[in-house]
């Protein structure tokens, strides 16, 4: 706050626009209400969720228009994050300094500070979208936050002047002297892309959404008389590098790091070689900077970029067609990280579905698949009867009576459905509030659900009018393999015949009929279930479906 002619003047307190979609009348029409946080605007009902996205998405452009015809942030305002009492913060930040884990961070602690920004929050499911007047720092430590623009720093006061606090004007923020900051791009020509569509706001142009341009300053003269070189101002991952971390040769590796994933970003062709070399040595930087200022997001972010890299080797290993070893080329529809997602899946329908039969696990599969993120998915009727044949019509009211499936319409209506006007369905334990038992994104998913698609609808499968059981096994072996198609690791020498009997509903001693009819289809080229393992080896014809272990 400013302090002036012995009166208290408090900073006002900054704008906070929210925008979100809600179910609206009854479940089946699908209806939705679009409300904003601005009394000025009405609500909108619309009759899908997809056009109330759209709806949404207009809307607030509309506001970020005319933020920016009303000059952008407000250099003066409080945080809005801080108003709020920091509750927008990522929850796995960690606590700060002296507070208990899982508590709120306290209005004005050392998480505040820097310019104040005009930020964009969309969540992942859709439903919420947030924009708001924020500092630096909470942009910073809130996820899905994207900086669409920085406010100029406020004129400073003569030192001299009546009436003016002296301290305030001379106390750093967050560490910082508040005059002259402004969040740019290091390479001074990009802008943030959009929260909402991927690419530049229209409310907020390349030109203006890179924020102030940067005051020339003289450069200061070292002890021998020769000039300094003025440190340069640089992002790396949506955060700005300070001009005062230390070491140096670590705040230059941010820098080079920021200005490689910005070229690379650039390139017509993609390396994915150079790309994890890159996220490798992002996470090593990261986890050093984070024990450098002690601040618990960095090394959260560090963590995301080994993931990343992994993910990227995999990716480059997958598309080169390596294997782990000797051995011919394979194609593989899953990289090693997907694998490990799908045998998750795989092992949440064994545990969740609602009756121990075939038929019910091979459609909670199909149903968890398509509602893996958010709860709720589409389906046709050709996707019902090709996984269930004729019984689609009593499972689907089996889980339904069992609530664990809910349809829009009638049961007939789902198996009529066309891949034009696809069937809404939703599975209550996998809606967000209920916690998310995956962690995946829509691309994995999409992944899994095709390479299951081509497993339990494989021509030879079809062919010979195999059941549910010996599909669910034909699922389950793929998803356990070694680079060379045989089944379960090396240290385990085979799959457990229990753990196997419990996924496909069957009696472990009914194994060995299933994995017979498996070797008639050329899926399996042998199969053993002595000594309560299941060994055998993928057919070659079946190893691009074989998820790596």
């Amino acid at each position: 706050m400013v302090v002036e002619a012995g009166t208290q003047e408090e900073r006002i307190v900054g704008r906070v626009w929210t925008v979100r979609l809600d179910p609206y009348g009854r479940p089946s029409a699908g209806t939705v209400r679009l409300s904003c946080s601005r009394p000025a605007c009405a609500d909108q009902h619309l009759p899908s969720t997809a056009a109330g996205r759209k709806a949404a998405i207009e809307h607030i452009s509309m506001h970020l228009a005319h933020i920016r015809e009303g000059g952008g942030p407000r250099p003066g305002a409080w945080c809005g994050c801080r108003a709020a009492d920091c509750a927008w913060h990522t929850p796995d930040a960690g606590p700060l300094p002296g507070r208990r884990a899982g508590a709120r961070p306290l209005t004005g602690s050392v998480r505040c500070g820097g310019p104040v920004v005009l930020a964009a929050y969309a969540d992942r499911a859709g439903r919420l979208w947030r924009i708001a007047e924020i500092c630096a720092r909470c942009a910073a430590a809130t996820a899905g936050c994207r900086v669409l623009d920085t406010a100029a720093s406020p004129p400073r006061r003569a030192p001299d002047e009546p009436g003016t606090s002296h301290e305030a004007d001379q106390r750093p923020v967050g560490g910082t002297a508040a005059s002259g900051m402004a969040a740019v791009f290091s390479d001074g020509g990009s802008s943030p892309a959009s929260p909402l569509t991927g690419a530049s706001s229209p409310a907020y142009p390349a030109s203006q959404a890179a924020g102030p341009a940067p005051v020339q300053r003289t450069r200061a003269a070292s002890p021998d008389g020769t000039p300094r070189r003025a440190k340069r101002r640089a992002k790396i991952a949506q955060r700005t590098v300070p001009l005062d971390l230390q070491p140096d040769a670590l705040r230059e590796e941010l820098i080079e790091l920021g200005d490689a994933f910005r070229d690379y970003q650039r390139s017509t062709e993609p390396d994915l070689a150079l790309l994890a070399e890159l996220h490798e040595r992002k996470a090593r930087a990261f986890a050093l900077w984070a024990d450098v200022t002690g601040d618990a997001s960095l090394h959260q972010e560090a963590k995301r970029a080994e993931t990343a890299a992994q993910t990227t080797r995999d990716m480059h290993a997958n598309r080169a067609g390596l294997l782990d070893g000797d051995g011919p080329a394979v194609d593989r529809l899953l990289t090693r990280s997907h694998a490990v997602h799908a045998r998750t899946v795989l092992d949440y329908v064994q545990a969740h579905a609602p009756y121990h039969e075939a038929e019910v696990h091979l459609a909670v599969l199909l149903f968890t698949l398509r509602a893996a993120r958010a709860g709720t998915g589409n389906v046709t009727g050709q996707d019902l009867t090709s996984w269930l044949s004729g019984n689609a019509e009593q499972v689907l009211e089996r889980l339904i009576t069992a609530e664990w499936l809910h349809l829009p319409g009638t049961v007939a209506e789902a198996l009529a459905s066309r891949p034009e006007d696809p069937t809404a369905i939703t599975v209550p334990t996998l809606l967000p509030e209920q916690g998310r038992p995956f962690d995946f994104g829509k691309t994995t998913r999409s992944k899994i659900s095709g390479w299951a698609q081509k497993a339990v609808g494989d021509r030879k499968l079809r062919k010979k009018k195999l059941g549910a059981a010996t599909r669910l096994l034909a699922v389950y072996t793929a998803a356990h393999t070694q680079p060379d198609g045989r089944l379960g690791s090396a240290e385990d020498d085979g799959l457990h015949l229990e753990k196997v009997a419990a996924f496909c509903a069957l009696d472990p001693e009914d194994i060995a009929e299933h994995a017979g009819l498996l070797i008639a289809a050329d899926w399996l080229s042998e199969a053993d279930t002595t000594q309560g393992k299941l060994r055998g080896q993928l057919t070659e014809r079946v190893l691009p479906l074989g998820g790596l272990l």
